[in-house]
């Protein structure tokens, strides 16, 4: 398969397996991953894979805080409402995903447990934890670094029948996850990535999101006689 036909192929992955997912195969997987780009090589990303009994803890306790009123929160600085047409491609997809699952915008019971899946790393087997040094703060080449790395997590695992979601909710009680996942204090942590095999009976597999035209975010400079 041509890589331009594997890129539009893939897609996040909300419902999995029970099947553990073996060490080795994440490993697999990050091996090929650790390919992506970063500045000037500096490789500023680290990984926490977790999964088992510790990840279960991480899931029970980011539920526990969660209704008990603990306002999630991120341990670097970032937007946390979107505005204009980011907005709307959010709703987007949102709306694709809660007809599928049959989910009524005034069913805010629904809606909640929905909002709960992402708390609890989707019940994914595995959770990939990505991390930088506090040291590297404001740390925007970083974000690209760590960015590009999950990138390449997510289609290495595609290639092996794997799938994942880049999942924010996953990390926004982070003094759950830094206790759980036993990451030291001295990191940032970033995302996680929830990964498994798919269930491909959890009907929200089956959305696929959609793509801005290339005219509505790209502009080319220099290419006036170039009409190809």
């Amino acid at each position: 398969m041509k890589f331009s036909e594997f890129a539009r192929e893939r897609k996040s992955v909300r419902g999995f397996k029970k099947d553990p997912l073996p060490m080795h195969i994440v490993d697999e997987i990050i091996e090929t991953a650790k390919w992506a780009p970063s500045s000037f090589n500096s490789q500023t990303w680290k990984a926490h894979v977790v999964s088992g009994e510790p990840l279960d803890r991480i899931r029970e306790g980011n539920t526990k805080q969660i209704l008990a009123g603990v306002p999630p929160k991120r341990e670097f600085a970032y937007i946390e409402e979107y505005q204009g047409v980011h907005r709307r491609n959010q709703i987007d997809v949102a709306v694709q995903l809660f007809e599928a699952m049959g989910i009524a915008r005034e069913d805010k019971e629904k809606r909640m447990e929905w909002g709960l899946r992402g708390f609890r790393q989707f019940d994914a087997p595995v959770s990939v934890v990505l991390t930088y040094d506090k040291y590297l703060e404001p740390a925007a080449m970083t974000h690209f670094a760590c960015g590009s790395l999950a990138y390449g997590i997510v289609l290495a695992a595609w290639e092996l029948g794997i799938g994942c979601i880049i999942n924010g909710q996953g990390i926004q009680q982070p003094d759950v996850v830094r206790e759980h996942a036993n990451i030291p204090e001295d990191e940032v942590i970033m995302i996680t990535i929830a990964m498994g095999y798919p269930d491909y009976d959890f009907v929200a597999n089956d959305v696929k999101s959609r793509r801005a035209d290339n005219v509505d975010f790209v502009k080319y400079i220099g290419f006036e006689s170039d009409q190809s």
